[in-house]
């Protein structure tokens, strides 16, 4: 699969709410943000719209450095990340 610039990626998709508040994220968006069965999101409510922030490795290298930590709160994450998902 080619890789996305996902801070870049431009796309409008739509989704119905299901019976128990659940939205499916289209295919396209899925496979350019990388999102797979597990992944975490982050929802923020913002000017009125709702975003949807995938926790990935590819948001966290993004955010390398906002911390002046010169990566360790990144390797740390990632690491947490890794044992959660092995429970």
């Amino acid at each position: 699969m080619a890789q996305t610039d996902f801070l870049n990626a431009n796309a409008i998709e739509a989704s119905i709410v299901g019976a128990r508040s659940q939205v499916v994220i289209p295919k396209k968006i899925r496979a350019t943000f990388q999102i797979t069965q597990g992944t975490r999101v982050h929802f923020e409510a913002r000017n009125g719209e709702i975003v949807l922030t995938p926790i990935t490795p590819k948001y966290f290298e993004h955010m390398a450095g906002c911390l002046g930590t010169g990566g360790k709160a990144t390797k740390v994450l990632l690491e947490e990340r890794r044992r959660e998902r092995e429970l």
